[in-house]
């Protein structure tokens, strides 16, 4: 069972809650809720239509048809129902991604299918993609914080680099492939899709996407061992 951060340690991101999230049970019974799922669910409309600051909790309530009262029996806070909201669709979204590569046929076709996933889960979320429209800053500093010292791309990297570990295991990929290194730069070329905008590639076009995947990710698969110069931390 994963342990609840203690006052002696750090707060692990939203992202690395839901990743955590994805694959424990642990909060199983929040998720069958019936209240608490309706909460989220107004909660999750009401920030698409105003965004998350200018949204109140009445608001809310009243979209769930709920009292204020039953929202603070579920959620201490606003922040708190807000985190929770949107660790439910970071959880989404890793979800997707699971989905989208297992229906690929070669590990090529894996790397393409998931970075145009992750491109798109983001880009086509109405509260994500939004709030990185809206209101980069408070959704930033609400998934990382400052001084995160990359906590974000951390779990990003780590959850790619599994997926390619996975490759290694199956005998798709060569045993000398540095995972955490490949997954470090297919991240960080995924991520400053998201955060810098392009006047080259078009990000509501998944077949140049993928074109971009095919010309310059899936050949980091066949690169050969590094230095032990390099390593990942």
């Amino acid at each position: 069972m994963q342990s609840r951060p203690t006052s002696t340690a750090p707060s692990k991101s939203l992202l690395e809650r839901a990743y955590i999230g994805l694959f424990s049970q642990d909060d199983d019974g929040d998720r069958d809720d019936p209240t608490r799922t309706r909460i989220l669910d107004a909660a999750h409309d009401q920030f698409c239509r105003m965004g998350i600051q200018r949204s109140s909790l009445e608001e809310v309530a009243r979209r769930a048809g709920v009292t204020r009262i039953t929202i603070y029996r579920k959620f201490d806070t606003k922040d708190t129902l807000v985190e929770q909201v949107v660790i439910r669709e970071f959880r989404r979204y890793f979800a997707r991604f699971l989905d989208d590569i297992a229906g690929a046929d070669t590990v090529a076709d894996r790397v393409v299918a998931g970075f145009v996933s992750s491109l798109r889960a983001i880009s086509d979320n109405p509260l994500i993609g939004g709030l990185l429209e809206t209101e980069p800053t408070l959704l930033i500093g609400s998934i990382i914080g400052i001084g995160d010292n990359g906590s974000l791309l951390a779990t990003v990297r780590g959850f790619v680099a599994g997926q390619l570990r996975s490759e290694q295991q199956a005998g798709t990929v060569s045993a000398d492939l540095d995972t955490e290194l490949a997954a470090e730069m297919m991240v960080r070329v995924s991520a400053s899709f998201l955060t810098v905008p392009s006047r080259i590639i078009d990000l509501d076009d998944d077949v140049q996407l993928a074109d971009v995947a095919r010309q310059f990710l899936v050949p980091m698969l066949d690169a050969p061992a590094t230095d032990d110069t390099i390593s990942s931390t």
